[in-house]
């Protein structure tokens, strides 16, 4: 008899960047950056929520271009765990379908890219701690989500 693995928790995603957008917004609306590159898929945040950092906690959720200010709701896939200047700043990846060896090599590539500029940008905002890209989990459980 085969194992069922146990089902994907879902959440609610807010779109703050479209896949292929360049700015970066806080919860406030507020520009935080501008990418010198696009964004390769939509990124956003669970409504509602406050991070460790303060933001709300943040999600990539692939698929098509979905515009900024969408609500959606999608299957926590995977967890990028990441830290900015220091804090705890975990991405929850968000698919209808399960991950590609392609979706994780870009998500990986991607994380591991933007934490050196944002050790540059940290930098420039005075911000010292540790930034990094720390890995990725896969399958997620509800046990793993705050």
């Amino acid at each position: 008899m085969p194992i069922t693995p146990p089902p994907l928790p879902w959440i609610d995603v807010e779109v703050e960047v479209a896949r292929g957008g360049f700015i970066k917004r806080v919860g406030d609306g507020s520009i935080d950056f501008i990418s010198p590159l696009p964004s390769p898929f939509n990124y956003g945040a669970i409504p509602g929520t406050v991070s460790t950092d303060g933001d709300r906690l943040d999600v990539v959720l692939l698929g098509p271009t979905l515009p900024r200010g969408t609500v959606t709701r999608s299957p926590v896939q995977a967890v990028v765990r990441f830290l900015d200047a220091g804090d705890v700043d975990d991405k929850l990846i968000c698919s209808a379908h399960p991950l590609t060896p392609a979706q994780r090599t870009t998500v990986r590539t991607f994380f591991q890219l933007y934490a050196t500029a944002k050790t540059v940008l940290n930098r420039a905002r005075g911000k010292n701690g540790r930034t990094a890209f720390l890995g990725w989990e896969e399958p997620v459980t509800p046990e793993m989500l705050p």
